[in-house]
């Protein structure tokens, strides 16, 4: 009966009307920004690279922000998201995971934006921030209960994307690969999500400024070599996709077959898991960075959606592809682990060591949404409760069927971005209005510069 409700849930909120919802708040905001989010990507980098030193009030360092938001984002979604989507919905769901990240980068760029300009200082002296206080601030008295909607369904929706998904799937692969018992992982993950999260912001903030950099190059390098070893599978592989896309593809080998709509849900809904473009999670992370522009932290983080999916899912799905894993039995992280270790020498142990590593620093990146949502709603002596439960939850998602946590994964993915995306939309013009400014400021002053220099 649960998976049956579940099953409805996500019929409505994955349905049409969600699809075109999330898709066009992107193309809206891409649109009304002139594509800013596309050209100003070298630009975005050398912020990033300049964030390392704090300009503002904040918590964390502008670049420590993203990776924590990164460290959310770069996880199972990379790995096991990539290869469900492609497994149900063919190499076509690769296509629509790029378009959906595309202006995907619009809609992080605005939540970054909002969320520092409407950020508050709670009780304990603390800068915090997103959907929930940019759809207060911004909307005022009238739209209260958006705010609420957002909190409740953030503060549940990283039970179900965070903790037991990442967990389930680590407990999964190390006990295929390890012999690992369930339990074993499942304790040692909960303890040391637990020692890191008494630090709070801080002490997250300053793993994930560690462990994010070096997992995601470590990553790249090892797709990187498959994909080189492949080489002259790459052409076809980027046909199959782009024509698969909008043909569907007939059922081979392993594979049931699937029409474009199913290519496209699955392409557009594991993106979402992966990138949380429109989730409004992210942006929960950057309202605490050191900085006073908003314009700028925004462009800072929508660097998460291109690295996260334009460059890492991209790596993962073309593995999958030239490999011809994708139609082939294991699904999930055993898809890709099948790919990395039938191309690479100890493939399955350089995937086990990234699986580990992506799920640890979500879960950790997560527990600081959940946990501001739930502040926001109960506030500040919810927090320890809160941690608590989490904690719990990493061990529970272990001993949790696969299907039944994917499912009720999407099914508060959605609901989670409804209210988000509601507010993108009629909090647009702020952020066009913010960007404008910026950049006329930022135009004028290199002017000024160039004369001095003359």
């Amino acid at each position: 009966m649960f998976e049956q409700v579940i099953d409805a849930v996500n019929g409505f909120v994955w349905g049409p009307v969600m699809l075109v919802l999330i898709l066009g708040t992107g193309i809206y905001l891409t649109l009304g920004l002139k594509g800013m989010t596309i050209s100003h990507i070298p630009y975005a980098f050398r912020q990033l690279i300049k964030g390392r030193k704090s300009s503002g009030e904040g918590e964390i360092s502008p670049f420590n922000a993203l990776m924590t938001s990164l460290s959310s984002t770069i996880g199972m979604g990379n790995i096991a998201g990539v290869a469900t989507a492609i497994g149900l919905g063919g190499p076509g769901a690769l296509f629509w995971m790029w378009f959906a990240a595309f202006f995907g980068m619009a809609t992080k760029y605005a939540e970054a934006v909002l969320a520092v300009n409407y950020r508050e200082t709670d009780d304990l002296g603390r800068k915090v921030g997103g959907p929930m206080y940019y759809i207060k601030n911004g909307l005022g008295k009238n739209y209260r209960w958006l705010a609420i909607a957002f909190a409740l369904f953030g503060s549940l929706a990283g039970f179900g994307l965070a903790n037991t998904v990442q967990s389930n799937a680590v407990s999964q692969v190390l006990q295929t690969n390890f012999d690992i018992s369930t339990v074993i992982s499942g304790v040692v993950m909960a303890s040391l999500v637990g020692m890191v999260l008494i630090g709070g912001i801080k002490r997250i903030a300053e793993v994930a400024g560690k462990l994010v950099p070096f997992m995601t190059i470590l990553y790249i390098v090892a797709t990187v070599t498959i994909l080189i070893i492949n080489l002259a599978a790459i052409p076809a592989a980027i046909s199959l996709v782009v024509e698969s896309a909008f043909t569907g593809i007939a059922a081979s080998g392993g594979f049931a077959g699937a029409t474009i709509m199913l290519a496209m849900r699955m392409g557009i809904a594991r993106g979402i898991f992966s990138n949380e473009a429109g989730l409004g999670s992210a942006p929960i992370a950057h309202a605490a960075a050191e900085t006073n522009s908003p314009v700028r932290q925004g462009t800072i983080a929508m660097l998460g959606t291109f690295i996260d999916t334009l460059v890492i899912c991209t790596m993962t799905g073309l593995v999958l592809i030239v490999t011809g894993v994708w139609n082939g039995e294991p699904q999930g992280a055993g898809m890709t682990l099948s790919a990395f270790k039938d191309a690479l020498p100890y493939g399955d142990l350089i995937l086990s060591v990234c699986v580990v590593l992506f799920a640890f620093t979500t879960m950790l990146g997560w527990s600081y949404y959940g946990e501001r949502c739930a502040e926001f709603l109960l506030g500040s002596k919810v927090i320890l409760p809160f941690r608590i439960l989490w904690v719990i939850g990493i061990f529970v998602g272990t001993q949790m069927s696969l299907e039944v946590v994917w499912k009720m994964t999407d099914a508060l993915n959605g609901l989670m971005a409804i209210p988000n995306l509601i507010a993108l939309i009629l909090l647009a013009p702020v952020v066009f209005k913010l960007t404008r400014e910026y950049f006329a400021e930022e135009t004028e002053l290199a002017e000024q510069a160039g004369k001095l220099n003359n």
